[in-house]
């Protein structure tokens, strides 16, 4: 924790120069963790990361800083912001449900609360009509920084593979459909969830092409496809993107939405989609999703895929609905009813006791990364899946990583990585 209260940006010394302030014990990087490190902030921006032995040799506004911080508490850990790209709401709001900005908000601060300082609003399949109406509201919070963007769960996605998608709102792929809701998010849609074997999907005038051509990404999954038909999407938004990048726009790559889940199972007569996004990871053409909170992956799934396609090409998600942080009960996720129990949201099925299909995740992005270390994976490489990859998969470069340079946010954390303190922006997160 800092030794003194946090100060906003823009405050000064009596010399007129930007305060600072550090933060102190395991300190983790985009490429390491240092034991006994320190994070300095000043205006809103970091002005220093390093091992505490250098601070007090480094600059006198940095040295000044950290002499000045009190000692950490045992086993303080200092995370970077982390950032989330498949979220549909928490603290009992939902983004696909919420009728205004101020709604919305209730559930970006439930999560913010809880160490996600950037984050995606992600909407489900829905009527034509509800999505763009959606988007346009949600497009209101990134332009007010609130949010970064948001993502679109279908509606182009397989009737087999829908999960807790409304059936009787999924189409085929429809290019002008998804440059209107471009067009609704007002340059704001950042990615979008397609099964290429649907109709309209894949091909020179596909709903793929037209998203690449909209600056959104496709993002494979809700699919039954063949290991072809996946590859074939792969080849497409690959190339696609490339050429984008080669014109001016900033250089992206594809994602898989929520890997394994709403997806044809791994065969080894039948590989399905779930081989070829692996491959695809190996060759970081792909970072897959991948929703580590023990209840949609068992937490040797997380472990292998991080260990065979590298932290690199992984992104930690929570898949959030609006139960995120609140008690069990009756929720609803679009047009979906959805019950809670135990902590695990699954639709409301009068035919199945128990519920019917998962309906999303009820956990905040920092127990996600608990649970991935708990599966083994090495702090940094589960971190960097929950902050930095995302941030690159977003073309963020000012966030992301505790980086001299970048905003201050910043989660402090004990040894156990439960939350004891937020900072966005240099601000502490009430």
């Amino acid at each position: 924790m800092s030794a003194e209260p946090l100060p906003a940006p823009g405050t000064t010394d009596p010399h007129g120069t930007p305060r600072a302030v550090a933060w102190r014990g395991r300190v983790v990087t985009p490429h390491d963790v240092i034991d006994d490190g320190a994070v300095v902030v000043s205006d809103g921006t970091i002005l220093w990361v390093g091992p505490v032995s250098a601070a007090l040799h480094a600059d006198p506004a940095v040295r000044a800083a950290v002499e000045a911080s009190a000692d950490p508490e045992a086993g303080a850990t200092v995370l970077p912001g982390l950032v989330d790209l498949h979220n549909h709401g928490g603290g009992g709001a939902s983004f696909p449900d919420a009728r205004d900005a101020a709604e919305a908000m209730v559930a970006v601060r439930e999560h913010r609360r809880h160490g996600t300082t950037t984050m995606l609003a992600s909407l489900v399949t829905a009527d034509r009509e509800t999505l763009l109406a959606r988007a346009a509201m949600l497009a209101d919070l990134v332009e007010a920084g609130e949010i970064a963007g948001i993502h679109a769960e279908g509606p182009f996605l397989s009737r087999e593979r829908r999960g807790a998608q409304s059936p009787d709102d999924l189409l085929p792929g429809d290019a002008a459909l998804a440059r209107e809701l471009g067009e609704a998010a007002r340059g704001s849609l950042r990615t979008m969830t397609v099964a290429p074997e649907i109709a309209g999907v894949v091909g020179a005038d596909g709903a793929a092409t037209a998203l690449v051509g909209a600056g959104v990404v496709p993002s494979l999954g809700h699919t039954d496809a063949t290991t072809e038909q996946a590859e074939a999407l792969i080849a497409q938004v690959t190339a696609d993107l490339a050429a984008a990048a080669a014109a001016g726009a900033p250089a992206r790559r594809m994602t898989a939405t929520h890997l394994f889940n709403g997806m044809r199972p791994l065969h080894h007569r039948a590989p399905g989609p779930v081989a070829a996004c692996l491959a695809a990871a190996a060759r970081g053409d792909v970072a897959v999703e991948l929703v580590a909170d023990d209840v949609h992956l068992d937490p040797a799934t997380v472990r292998t895929v991080i260990e065979t396609v590298g932290a690199d090409n992984v992104l930690l998600v929570t898949d959030a609905m609006a139960a995120a942080g609140m008690a069990d009960g009756s929720y609803e996720l679009g047009p979906m009813a959805v019950t809670v129990r135990g902590g695990v949201a699954r639709l409301t099925d009068a035919e199945h006791p128990d519920g019917g299909a998962i309906a999303g995740g009820t956990a905040h992005l920092v127990d996600v990364v608990r649970r991935t270390v708990a599966a083994g994976v090495p702090l940094a490489d589960a971190v960097r899946s929950a902050s930095w990859v995302p941030a690159q998969v977003l073309g963020l470069d000012d966030v992301g990583g505790l980086v001299v340079g970048r905003r201050a946010d910043l989660v402090v954390t004990d040894a156990d990585l439960r939350v004891r303190q937020v900072v966005r922006a240099g601000v502490e997160v009430g």
